[in-house]
């Protein structure tokens, strides 16, 4: 895997009283990053808001049902968090009720999960947006002369981790992104 920057910057806001937001478009990684944060750690607790019994489960959550929900978990991680209602009211019951318990949520709408959870978890949270990979990340993982020979490619197919990780197939990988973008349905 390709190490994130973010990574260990979220690593340093662990365990420090606030939600942690992970934005960002499709594709750029995000799921990655928390699978590398918290794969082998004990007590994590994963729940995705695109599955709908994770939607229906959280749909009128109490202190007590969180508490039923995390058990003996010390980290709850929510992917897609978006997809939730009411979820910066459901996040701000967390992290002020249940302090012990370090809340990760993550969304592709940044915009709409920002919007979400702005107001209620103001003072509550530290927001990180992930963008596709950066030069200086793919720097570290190939070298600096492999990734410099690789600036062409990059400038015109991208950094998006998908498209990075299939060398000679970029053009295929990227259209088959493109076209997941551009026609998404409602």
């Amino acid at each position: 895997m390709i190490q994130r920057i973010l990574e260990q910057r979220i690593r340093e806001r662990l365990f420090k009283g606030k939600a942690i937001l992970l934005m960002g478009p499709r594709q750029t990684g995000k799921t990655t990053l928390l699978h590398a944060l918290f794969d082998g750690e004990p007590d994590v607790k994963w729940l995705n808001g695109d599955d709908p019994e994770t939607r229906l489960l959280l749909e009128e959550v109490t202190t007590l049902k969180w508490k039923r929900i995390l058990g003996d978990s010390k980290i709850l991680v929510l992917d897609e968090a978006q997809r939730i209602a009411d979820i910066g009211l459901k996040l701000k019951l967390i992290t002020d009720q249940i302090p012990e318990v370090q809340v990760v949520a993550s969304g592709s709408s940044a915009f709409e999960l920002a919007n979400r959870v702005n107001e209620p978890l103001t003072g509550r949270k530290w927001a990180y947006h992930l963008f596709p990979l950066s030069y200086v990340e793919m720097e570290a993982h190939h070298g600096f002369v492999e990734e410099y020979k690789r600036i062409p490619e990059r400038l015109v197919y991208g950094y998006y981790p998908e498209v990075a990780n299939h060398p000679g197939e970029e053009q295929a990988v990227l259209s088959q992104l493109m076209d997941s973008f551009c026609t998404k349905t409602f």
